[in-house]
């Protein structure tokens, strides 16, 4: 294993961009500019002077290079080494190549801010909850390759309680997450308790945004997470504030500030309308207590 303050693997990661930019025929400057970012930066990159890599971008430029997806997985490995993050590599084989990006920046992440409008968000899901969503989504797959799913999404919930800098979670859930009935209804009554649990830790914050509250925002939004990381000797952040979103038939992410300020405005506006944590809290117990 390679020792995490190595710089072989972002100089590994600097010499493939190069090589991919190269066989594209661009110049640095082609490509910063495609990018919208300077080309001493993007030199920077290929030289493998950066102490931390940004995954999006990294993702970006293997697009734009037409990089092959396993070769694009390869990459944002590189992009992400470190000791924290060896225990991804166990799981490899069952994270979809774009949803990896996504998986290495929650590693990474010092706060998630997520509102969930149809499901338990990831971390906060129990097996039995999971097991029934992989079953729906995977209904080809073994039960073995099934229950590997189930155990990628408990082993990343350990972000929330790993002894040094844990994961921060911000989370606003639509009561109509709390009423579908995913899996068998005893196992939504765990669930909901769960949920309760884990909204008393100190680095946990769970609020539910009412029916009775109407369409706050005007309008659909679907789930969307804001990751913040946390900053660097120089008070820089290790990795910019992104905004991730999916849907069914793949993820979406940005660092653009003006996307990312539009989703703020969406999860304060969302708060506004929420109830308070605690009663929030005495919702899902009250829920969990009915259905029994």
């Amino acid at each position: 294993m390679k020792e995490s303050n190595s710089t072989l693997p972002l100089r590994e990661l600097g010499r493939q961009l190069r090589d991919a930019r190269e066989g594209m025929g661009m110049s640095i400057e082609q490509a910063a500019g495609v990018m919208e970012m300077s080309a001493s930066a993007l030199q920077r990159l290929e030289m493998g002077q950066n102490s931390r890599v940004s995954l999006v971008v990294v993702r970006e430029l293997c697009e734009m290079y037409g990089l092959e997806e396993r070769l694009t997985v390869a990459l944002l490995a590189l992009a992400c080494e470190s000791a924290d993050e060896v225990w991804l590599r166990e799981f490899e084989d069952v994270i979809r190549p774009r949803f990896s990006v996504f998986v290495r920046l929650e590693s990474a992440a010092q706060m998630l801010m997520t509102y969930e409008s149809d499901l338990v968000p990831g971390l906060l899901q129990t097996a039995d909850y999971a097991r029934a969503l992989v079953r729906a989504a995977f209904p080809n797959e073994t039960p073995d390759e099934q229950e590997r799913r189930v155990q990628l999404k408990i082993r990343r919930q350990a972000l929330c309680r790993r002894r040094r800098k844990p994961l921060t979670l911000n989370v606003i859930l639509h009561e109509a997450v709390l009423w579908r009935v995913v899996g068998s209804r005893k196992a939504m009554i765990t669930q909901l308790k769960h949920i309760a649990d884990l909204s008393t830790g100190p680095n946990v914050s769970l609020r539910v945004v009412p029916f009775s509250a109407g369409a706050p925002l005007g309008g659909q939004i679907g789930p969307f997470v804001i990751l913040e990381f946390s900053k660097d000797r120089r008070g820089k952040p290790i990795e910019p504030t992104t905004v991730f979103t999916e849907n069914y038939t793949g993820e979406l992410y940005s660092e653009k500030d003006r996307t990312i300020e539009r989703y703020r405005q969406a999860f304060a506006a969302l708060q506004h309308v929420a109830l308070s944590e605690i009663d929030s809290r005495a919702l899902l117990r009250r829920l969990a207590k009915e259905s029994m």
